[in-house]
Order: C-alpha cells, then structure tokens, then sequence
C-alpha cells in the first residue's frame, strides 16, 4: 500500500521465486511453498496493477528435480508474467546446506535444457510485457548515455524498465517524459514528449 501511495517509490518489485515446484521449495530451505508465493503475487497485482513490474530468481536442475516439477517453474512464470527474470542451473556451493544434504543428480545435459527452456519462456514474457508499454508515456530518470550512442540517452520508468530515448542535450540526473513507440525483449525505445 505504500509504495500505490507513493509516487516517489518506484511500482517494481524482485521476488524472487527460485522455484515454481513447492517440494523443491522445501527442499531449498525456502520459507514460502508455491500457493503463498501465488498469493502474494495476487496481492501485489491488486494492489499495484498490472504495470508493477515484478523480476525473479529461478534455479532449475535443483537436487531430485523431476521433469513435472520444472514444467511446475514454466508454469509458474505464465502465471506470473514476469518483466524479467534471473536464471541459472543449479550447481553445489562448498558449505551449504545443499551441499551437505543432497546429491547434486540431475544432469548437466539436463540443466542446461531445462534452463534454455526457462530462458525461452522469459524472453517471450519480456516481449509481451513491453509490448503492452508501447503509445504509454513514463516519467523516465536520466541515467546516462545509452551503450550505443552519444545521440542517445538511457533511463528508467517506475516499473525498472530501460528506455533509450534522443539525448537533445539532457544530463544525467533530469527527468523527461519519453512515450515508448517500440520495443525489444529487454528494452523501450521512445520519443521525448
């Protein structure tokens, strides 16, 4: 509820899910199963829209994982509609609690598609949620030059999106009003207005 009040509070939030299978949750120490981490998302949907932006964290390959326990992750990440997402394959960490108590039995091979898969589906989410951005006009931070061009600047919306907009002698720091007119998987390009 604070950050709706707020508009000095930016409408992004990183809730990291690591895992949309509850048993793997458990197994990964997690404090949260799979239905109150769906809950909390409804809640913050409810309350903050469907413009808040939400990233996470998934690990796939995890200890005993089992093909409908991954296919419970993609499902997961439909459900949700995440921006965008952090994401790896499982590998043991020295000295942790992991380590100590589980094999690590699910393949390379293995981890490396399923983790393709998760990549895959993400990508099409990112899609599809700037796709939604374009003909919007956001109040963008001034972060700096884009990677690209000294003709182009570089900022970010409430919702932690990067939008690469014509540099017309703004500094880092400024505010401008840039509406999207396109976008990639992982960027907005926009116009100032």
């Amino acid at each position: 509820y604070m950050m709706k009040k707020h508009d000095n509070i930016c409408k992004y939030i990183h809730l990291p899910a690591q895992s949309g299978n509850s048993r793997i949750l458990e197994l990964m120490n997690r404090t949260y199963d799979r239905q109150l981490y769906i809950s909390k998302i409804d809640a913050i949907r409810r309350i903050l829209g469907e413009d808040c932006g939400i990233s996470s964290d998934m690990i796939t390959g995890f200890c005993s994982e089992m093909e409908e326990e991954h296919q419970e992750t993609l499902t997961l990440m439909d459900y949700v509609k995440y921006d965008f997402s952090y994401m790896f394959y499982y590998s043991e960490r020295p000295g942790t609690l992991a380590e100590k108590k589980y094999e690590d039995d699910v393949s390379l091979e293995v981890k490396k598609r399923r983790l393709t898969e998760i990549i895959d589906k993400q990508q099409a989410l990112s899609l599809v949620r700037n796709k939604r951005d374009i003909g919007k006009t956001y109040e963008v931070l001034v972060e700096g030059y884009s990677k690209r061009s000294k003709e182009q600047m570089q900022g970010r919306n409430t919702a932690n999106k990067v939008i690469i907009f014509p540099a017309n002698g703004l500094n880092k720091g400024n505010y401008v009003n840039v509406k999207v007119y396109e976008c990639t998987t992982a960027t907005l390009f926009g116009k100032i207005v």
